[in-house]
């Protein structure tokens, strides 16, 4: 089950980051309820946190002192390696999930995306093109050696570790992007969240024209997921302490407003394994899991 705390186990820490220190918690799902099953302390904030594609108990977190740490929860000592090479804050890492890659990209307040083998102890390529922070990197699930990132200077981008320089530039919103994801049976649509209170939908074919523009949220939209169940359907969290579920074929496509945290909501992920199972946070220091009613039946 931690796979599904992914953006939890990111905002916790990211909440501990203003006391100068950050803590990773694991947690595991049985018939008791929700307990810790391990947590691990940094001397830095950590912002996100990934996990293995190989190996159940190893996973990477990213730190606010330009490092990135591996972790395996097997052993509670602490970092197995820590790798330091951005200069500034490392706010997104994303372990690849396509099929023969081991491979994980870092974005960073130093405005460079980074690609790791996580056997080897440093980075193996640095992708440079944005002119603000990035605040999101993720692997397209379909297409080997691609990845998205999202930016403060207000673009989406998408690259190709095979080739220098970027790929595709999107000039998305006016307004600093704070999250991006790859739909999972689509393997040129993505979804942007931004500062503007918007989430966008862009085919990559044809990328001068959003194919979705879904409006509801009243502050920054902080992160946004593709189901991995339904080709049409996201979810979307802001610091108007709402998540929103969407279905972006439908004329009304904002399915149901959660609204069940008192502070900022900051991470939100949908579980791979049990169907309709939602995953959020937020700066009161709560996790919620949860099926909203409208996963609750086909959609």
């Amino acid at each position: 089950f931690p796979v599904d705390l992914k953006n939890w186990l990111c905002c916790t820490v990211l909440f501990l980051f203003f006391s100068g220190c950050g803590t990773l918690a694991v947690l595991e799902q049985n018939e008791a309820g929700i307990c810790l099953f391990r947590s691990f302390d940094w001397n830095d904030g950590l912002f996100d946190v990934t996990w293995s594609e190989n190996n159940e108990h190893v996973l990477v977190t990213s730190s606010g002192d330009g490092s990135l740490q591996i972790w395996d929860t097997a052993n509670p000592t602490g970092p197995l390696q820590v790798y330091k090479e951005h200069t500034q804050e490392v706010y997104s890492v994303d372990w690849s999930q396509t099929r023969g890659e081991q491979v994980v990209v870092s974005g960073s307040w130093d405005q460079t995306a980074k690609l790791w083998d996580p056997t080897v102890g440093r980075s193996l390529c640095t992708f440079k093109g944005h002119e603000g922070i990035i605040y999101s990197t993720i692997w397209s699930p379909h297409i080997p050696g691609c990845f998205a990132s999202a930016s403060g200077d207000q673009t989406l981008r998408i690259w190709d570790v095979k080739t220098p320089g970027v790929k595709v530039v999107i000039p998305g919103h006016q307004a600093e992007i704070l999250s991006c994801d790859w739909c999972k049976y689509d393997e040129n649509l993505l979804v942007t969240g931004a500062v503007d209170c918007s989430l966008k939908g862009w085919d990559l074919r044809n990328v001068r024209q959003p194919v979705f523009n879904l409006v509801g949220h009243t502050y920054a939209v902080r992160r946004v997921k593709f189901s991995p169940f339904h080709a049409t359907l996201l979810a979307s969290c802001s610091y108007d302490f709402t998540v929103r579920f969407w279905d972006f074929s439908k004329p009304n496509p904002l399915l149901e407003t959660v609204e069940h945290h008192t502070e900022f909501t900051c991470g939100l992920d949908l579980s791979l394994h049990n169907h309709g199972q939602v995953a959020d946070c937020a700066w009161d220091e709560l996790v919620k899991i949860y099926t909203p009613s409208c996963l609750a039946a086909p959609v």
